[in-house]
């Protein structure tokens, strides 16, 4: 949060025993909802990344960019736990989206175009980005359930694409730059 300070004087409220939480604009809904279903799976996501830096490390130059994509999953919660009309709260716009194609593009400069699909293995870090991919496709279909039958800001449903790519790019990246990918093998399981 630019210019301001943020304090948390306490963790334990009490507040979600009976099953509810409150919402960015201070309702109250099920932990089970289809809102806080998809801020929750941002906010594991985010977790997951957090997995991810520590197999990097923190001179990875990856890691810097990592960082800011944690900063920026904050703020997709904060969208994403305010229902309503759009404009009165934060809300994420498609900036975000350009500097992850950015990251893309750079990434993939490296790397020669697939001929088969890679199986979520390599490198600890990439498999740990194959897991942080994974877990944003879900935190995608997540918004994508609550977009049909809510309001909800569509940049954050092409930002959770994006960043998906970005991912798979980045383990690829991990791998080698895809010379240490492992690739899958059309039936394979019938020849054992």
């Amino acid at each position: 949060m630019t210019g301001r300070t943020l304090r948390i004087d306490s963790v334990v409220t009490r507040g979600g025993d009976a099953g509810q939480t409150s919402l960015g604009d201070g309702s109250r809904q099920r932990k089970d909802s289809l809102r806080v279903e998809a801020y929750g799976t941002v906010d594991e996501a985010n977790a997951i990344l957090g997995v991810l830096r520590a197999a990097l490390g923190s001179q990875h130059p990856q890691d810097a960019v990592l960082v800011r994509i944690q900063s920026l999953l904050f703020d997709v919660g904060a969208d994403l736990c305010v229902p309503g009309p759009m404009g009165a709260t934060l809300r994420i716009d498609d900036r975000p989206v350009a500097l992850i194609e950015a990251q893309i593009t750079s990434l993939l400069e490296h790397q020669s175009p697939l001929d088969s699909f890679v199986l979520p293995a390599g490198s600890m870090a990439a498999a740990q980005a194959h897991v942080a991919r994974t877990v944003i496709r879900r935190a995608e279909r997540r918004v994508v359930t609550l977009a049909a039958a809510e309001e909800v800001n569509q940049a954050v449903i092409r930002l959770l694409n994006r960043l998906s790519d970005y991912l798979f790019v980045l383990a690829r990246h991990l791998n080698d730059n895809g010379r240490a990918d492992v690739l899958w093998q059309r039936g394979a399981a019938s020849e054992a």
